[in-house]
């Protein structure tokens, strides 16, 4: 009898846990931190297995779509969302930095080894299609010693609704007022000339296949791909290469605003990477579900932490330590249910 309660005690603690559904939270948006984000929900998962993650990476565009339509518990871009996105969700949109992270000039050029320097007004004038050969001037005085071709330039942007293209274009806005009052700064913008790719992985993927080509992806994109990136020069005359210190450079002393939308592309620091920026998740005040929104929150507050540390290892910089501060106090008061 007494072996039979013991069974039944261990069947009865089985069961119970089992009763305790995994909460499934699903979310999409930028593919800029896609591999930060997947590494995360991954490594989340597995100390605490009660939760669990979906993650659709399909451009900021969709990122704040999806938190608009109420799609998906919370949505990811790489560029803040305006005041009109936000006047057209119900309820209000925290946006939360997550990691900063570097765009970069991608090429494919046969025969050229050496890493080429770019200036903000030589990629407004490829990607406004006046500058058209490798061997043009611009590119040649630039770039003193490096035999470039005078092969046609590729163009290659973004398709989707990007976050990717968002800062990008926000940089060429800050150094090039022809491309300000011509293109202008957006997730997607009525393109000049080029070629088109879905994602960063699309890019990555046409400027790899297309020789004499040059694409902008995020900075991880172009490392695990082994495709050649160039060098930029910022707004203190110095060409600085894309790095967790260049990026983190960019980001020193910003002053932080308290809905956290801020762009630190074109910044001032001798030693910043210039086209640089945050990435957010996109967080829903209200969120009727409480396991979901208890769910969210203890995320949130593991990224702000250990999430941070994890980082560095996919080229990725950690957050300034007052924005990790000002962000707690933000999660403080939305677990409070000061919506």
């Amino acid at each position: 009898m007494k072996k039979e309660l013991v069974i039944c005690g261990v069947l009865a603690a089985a069961a119970a846990s089992l009763a305790i559904a995994q909460v499934k939270i699903n979310a999409c948006g930028a593919s800029f931190p896609d591999p930060i984000y997947e590494r995360w929900f991954a490594d989340y998962h597995k100390a605490h297995g009660d939760t669990q993650i979906n993650y659709t990476s399909n451009g900021s565009g969709g990122g704040v779509k999806g938190v608009t339509d109420g799609t998906v518990d919370f949505g990811a871009s790489d560029m803040p969302m305006t005041d009109t996105e936000l006047g057209a969700v119900k309820g209000k949109i925290y946006h939360f930095p997550t990691v900063l992270g570097a765009v970069v000039p991608t090429y494919n050029i046969p025969g050229v080894t050496q890493e080429l320097k770019f200036s903000g007004a030589t990629l407004a004038g490829i990607y406004m299609g006046t500058i058209k050969k490798w061997n043009d001037s611009a590119l040649t005085s630039e770039n003193p010693g490096v035999k470039l071709p005078g092969d046609e330039i590729i163009v290659v942007h973004r398709t989707d609704s990007s976050g990717t293209t968002f800062i990008f274009t926000d940089y060429l806005s800050k150094v090039s007022p022809e491309w300000k009052s011509k293109v202008g700064a957006n997730k997607a913008v009525s393109w000049p000339t080029g070629l088109g790719g879905n994602q960063n992985a699309g890019v990555t993927g046409l400027v790899k296949q297309t020789p004499g080509s040059i694409g902008y992806v995020e900075l991880i994109y172009a490392i695990q791909n082994k495709i050649a990136y160039g060098v930029v020069k910022n707004a203190a005359g110095a060409y600085i290469k894309a790095s967790m210190e260049s990026v983190s450079q960019a980001a020193a002393g910003v002053t932080m605003p308290d809905d956290f939308r801020v762009s630190i592309t074109n910044a001032s620091g001798k030693n910043a990477y210039p086209i640089a920026s945050f990435t957010w998740m996109l967080i829903p005040g209200n969120i009727a579900d409480a396991n979901k929104a208890k769910a969210i929150h203890a995320f949130l507050a593991w990224m702000l932490s250990d999430g941070q540390k994890i980082a560095p290892t996919l080229d990725f910089a950690p957050l300034p330590k007052p924005v990790v501060e000002k962000e707690q106090k933000q999660l403080a008061m939305l677990e409070k249910g000061a919506h």
